[in-house]
């Protein structure tokens, strides 16, 4: 009997730290850490006194709570969201999850069924389809266009009676390439007029390097008929160990999110909403400061992508945390991410991670994450890379 946990591949991450063990790195070649999109670095220092004295406190912040999320801060995000969007959205809109995986978790089991499928663009963000693996639901590939902008055309085509959504991720993980809103308005039509749901992941919404609403998605009076909204606060406030993440859906469909919570964690980490809610009325203009240190990292893989072009590598995508890159050895890249470790200090991801099995487009891909690889260490990174030889 294969169970729903042997139906799918090992964590990437995980798999690609153990490559580490028994490798030492020369004193003047330290390990380039590139392999995941997390900020290593504890929350901004007034966020921390903050959870202090929440800690010390507030009661409530030990006890549990209500299982879609703090009321507080339901509502500070259904504000926020409608501002920055231009639409109507409600904390009766709003659901805190723990984590943005749980989010796109629940609105699988919200959605989906045995056998049913879901369309999935690739390179995908590998524990989407380690879920939908794990849920019993079938992952549909959509290969991603020109630019790694999925094209509705070709999504259309893969409809069938069993799909029950499409799931989209803006600013992308792992290309890092911002979905222009013209596609996910052309989504959003072909969603609904299939009558199946459109999920948006914009756990990097905060990153993108564009002004304004990313998207019209929620000035449409009838979103909540076709769009699920996933978020973390991961990546915004440095809450990663704290796991809070939200979900934006009709209340119809966070009714039955919320069974899915009820069942496996009661409710989200009570202390991590209420720095989340701190961080929201408190931090704007260090989160801007964060967004620009990125959007710099960003100009510096450009600046810098010549080194690799001239030796034949090409660079796929590039946003938010990633930079997506097909090297030109004729090496698979799980063989090549390996090596990279051994001989020049390198851990990266490789793009057999981002794409199903018979896909033979990922062994020529890297995903690069940058969150904690500054201006100078991304020009190291790319030295190494256009100096190394398989």
């Amino acid at each position: 009997m294969t169970t729903r946990t042997a139906a799918t591949f090992a964590p990437p991450v995980m798999e690609a730290r153990r490559w580490l063990d028994g490798v030492t790195h020369p004193a003047n070649r330290p390990l380039l850490n590139v392999s995941q999109a997390a900020p290593v670095d504890p929350p901004p220092a007034p966020l921390l006194q903050a959870m202090s004295e929440i800690v010390l406190n507030d009661p409530d912040a030990h006890l549990y709570g209500p299982v879609l999320g703090l009321p507080a801060l339901r509502s500070e995000i259904a504000t926020r969201f409608s501002a920055a969007y231009g639409g109507d959205i409600t904390a009766e809109n709003v659901a805190i999850t723990s984590g943005c995986n749980q989010a796109f978790a629940a609105a699988i089991a919200a959605l989906c069924g045995e056998g049913d499928a879901v369309i999935l663009p690739t390179p995908y963000y590998f524990n989407h389809a380690m879920w939908l693996d794990m849920a019993g639901v079938d992952v549909t590939p959509l290969p991603a266009g020109p630019g790694l902008i999925p094209i509705v055309q070709d999504a259309a085509a893969l409809i069938t009676d069993r799909t029950r959504a499409i799931a989209l991720v803006s600013p992308n993980n792992p290309g890092g390439v911002e979905y222009p809103a013209e596609t996910l308005a052309a989504f959003r039509d072909l969603c609904r007029a299939h009558d199946i749901a459109l999920i948006v992941d914009e756990t990097y919404r905060d990153f993108d390097s564009r002004t304004g609403a990313p998207h019209d998605l929620f000035a449409d009076p009838g979103w909540d008929d076709t769009l699920i909204q996933l978020y973390s606060f991961s990546k915004a406030y440095r809450l990663t160990g704290h796991r809070v993440g939200a979900i934006t859906a009709s209340a119809a469909r966070l009714a039955e999110v919320e069974k899915f919570l009820d069942t496996v964690t009661i409710c989200p980490n009570q202390l991590g909403q209420r720095a989340a809610l701190w961080g929201m009325q408190n931090l704007d203009e260090w989160l801007a400061g964060e967004r620009l240190e990125i959007l710099d990292r960003r100009a510096a893989i450009t600046a810098n992508f010549p080194k690799l072009a001239a030796t034949g590598w090409a660079l796929l995508g590039v946003g938010a945390y990633f930079a997506y890159l097909r090297h030109p050895f004729d090496l698979p890249s799980d063989q090549l991410a390996q090596q990279l470790v051994q001989d020049a200090s390198v851990l990266t991801l490789p793009g057999t991670m981002f794409r199903p099995g018979t896909d033979p487009s990922g062994q020529q891909e890297l995903r690069i994450a940058f969150a904690n690889i500054d201006a100078a260490g991304i020009a190291e990174l790319f030295d190494r890379l256009a100096a190394f030889q398989p």
